[in-house]
């Protein structure tokens, strides 16, 4: 018989709730190319009445939803500024480059959060002929590789304050904006306030299957619905997906403090072990980010240690390696996790 394992890889490993599979298998669809789905349009406005926002379009994933809103702010040549760790630079294939001719500018921040001033710097000046043209500032939140960090919103405001004066575009990746507002105890909509575009997952944290969105004007996603196309995003009866997502905005928000409140228990216990790095004051909402000590051991031989003790985690950068907080993990398997790191590090 198959071992049960405790799988901290990802928040996107989670299955579907019986409410979202009764729910996807009795879905009322059309073909949404056409706009003739009345679950995707349910979705769409949803989402966006949760983000303040005008409108928002269904999307496969947060990466083409992120391609999509820096394809239609920027034009070819210029220059996108992002954290230097951001999901949108490291883990979309060069996707801004390939697709749409742009620039990343990494910027190094504090746990993710894009310090103004930094930002500043690298605005490029106007009348320069030799230098790019700036045209977006990208900012992440929760900042996934700063360890699931929160942007808070005097954050949010400097950056956009910054962006406003330069007349720059401001997206937002809020892949994981959920854990934010969760965290903070406020809405998604006053963190998606004054973005020019917002991508939001449902996949991560809220256990639909597949699926995320972008939002913004009305222009805004009338010009993505055609991007989307261009992306190869066009879908058809894609309500039997739709109404999963429905199911997690409207049911799975609330339950994001117990993801929270484990991967903090699972921070404290991990953090006195000899051998890790870990301030568990860092750790904010779903993401536990340890570095460990490379001369005590490497990342692949702790991961395929925990792995024979039936625990998944994932690598992270450098000496990092990633445990997330998930539906489909309990206290027991945070338990579980401490004893098996205990037992791999030999302490």
């Amino acid at each position: 018989m198959k071992r049960a394992l405790s799988d901290f890889r990802s928040d996107t490993v989670t299955r579907p709730t019986a409410a979202m599979r009764r729910a996807m298998a009795e879905a009322e669809v059309g073909d949404d190319v056409y706009r003739e789905d009345p679950t995707v349009r349910r979705l769409e406005e949803e989402t966006a009445e949760r983000l303040g926002l005008a409108a928002a379009l269904f999307v496969p994933s947060g990466t083409m939803g992120n391609q999509i809103a820096l394809r239609i702010h920027a034009r070819s040549g210029t220059e996108v500024i992002l954290e230097a760790r951001s999901h949108i630079f490291h883990f979309e294939l060069g996707g801004m480059a390939s697709l749409s001719g742009l620039l990343p500018r990494p910027v190094v921040g504090d746990r993710g959060r894009l310090p103004a001033a930094a930002v500043q710097e690298w605005i490029r000046p106007e009348g320069v002929d030799y230098f790019p043209h700036t045209s977006v500032i990208a900012v992440e939140n929760t900042h996934n590789y700063a360890g699931g960090s929160v942007i808070p919103r005097e954050g949010l405001d400097e950056i956009l304050a910054l962006a406003r004066q330069r007349n720059l575009l401001v997206h937002l990746d809020g892949a994981r904006l959920w854990n934010a507002a969760v965290a903070q105890n406020v809405s998604e909509a006053s963190l998606a306030a004054g973005f020019d575009s917002v991508m939001v997952c449902f996949s991560k944290g809220l256990r639909a299957p597949v699926g995320s969105a972008v939002a913004g004007s009305k222009e805004f996603v009338a010009e993505a619905r055609k991007v989307r196309k261009l992306f190869g995003g066009g879908m058809r009866q894609v309500g039997v997906i739709a109404a999963g997502a429905l199911i997690a905005i409207r049911h799975e928000r609330g339950r994001l403090v117990e993801d929270h409140v484990r991967a903090r228990r699972l921070a404290e216990a991990l953090a006195p072990m000899p051998g890790i790095t870990l301030d568990p004051a860092t750790v904010e909402t779903n993401v536990v980010l340890v570095t460990l000590d490379a001369a005590k051991m490497a990342v692949p031989a702790f991961i395929q240690g925990l792995k024979d003790e039936d625990v998944l985690c994932g690598a992270g950068m450098a000496n990092e390696v990633r445990f997330l907080t998930h539906a489909d993990v309990g206290d027991a398997d945070v338990e579980r996790a401490i004893a098996a790191v205990r037992k791999v590090l030999g302490s």
